[in-house]
This record gives structure tokens, sequence and C-alpha cells, in this order.
């Protein structure tokens, strides 16, 4: 199962902003997921023009990048955003 560098990068940069609800450490994160079978997709070329196309029902450009990797590659993205559960794409809101 894969997971985003996009992902991480959110984490790390609201954690060091101090926002209670991102304590996690990203490094930490990152091992835990490769050492529990997970491997990291890169953000590509395909996923950053994919991204452009995707109706503006979320700016979040992390929520969008993620978006955009599930229809290129054809992943389910699981969500708690009910924003991000709108978009038509292979997307599930958990």
């Amino acid at each position: 199962m894969p997971f985003c560098a996009a992902s991480l990068l959110e984490i790390a940069i609201k954690r060091r902003l101090g926002r209670a609800d991102f304590t996690a450490d990203a490094r930490l994160l990152r091992r835990g997921l490769i050492d529990n079978g997970y491997f990291e997709l890169p953000i590509t070329n395909e996923h950053a023009i994919a991204a452009e196309w995707l109706p503006a029902i979320h700016k979040d450009p992390f929520d969008r990048i993620l978006i955009a990797q599930s229809i290129v590659e054809g992943i389910t993205l699981l969500t708690v955003d009910d924003l991000v559960a709108q978009y038509p794409a292979p997307v599930r809101r958990i």
C-alpha cells in the first residue's frame, strides 16, 4: 500500500507551526509506514498536471495532489475530510 510524501510534508509543516492536532513526528511516521510494508509513492509530473484539472471543490494543495495521485494511479484515497470525499475520484470517506 502506498503513502505520499505530500502527507508527510503537511504533517511536518503543521507540527512545526505548533498545531495541536498534528503532533506526530513525520520521520517516525515514515519509518513506521515502511517497517509495516507501505511504500513511498513519489509525486510525478503526471500527478501535478492531473491536479490542475480537478474541480475547485477544495483548495488545499496537499489534498489536491493526493486526489490527483489516486486518479492517475487508480488507487483509493482514504480520507476523513468531507470536501475531499466529494471529488469524482477513487476516494472513500472513513
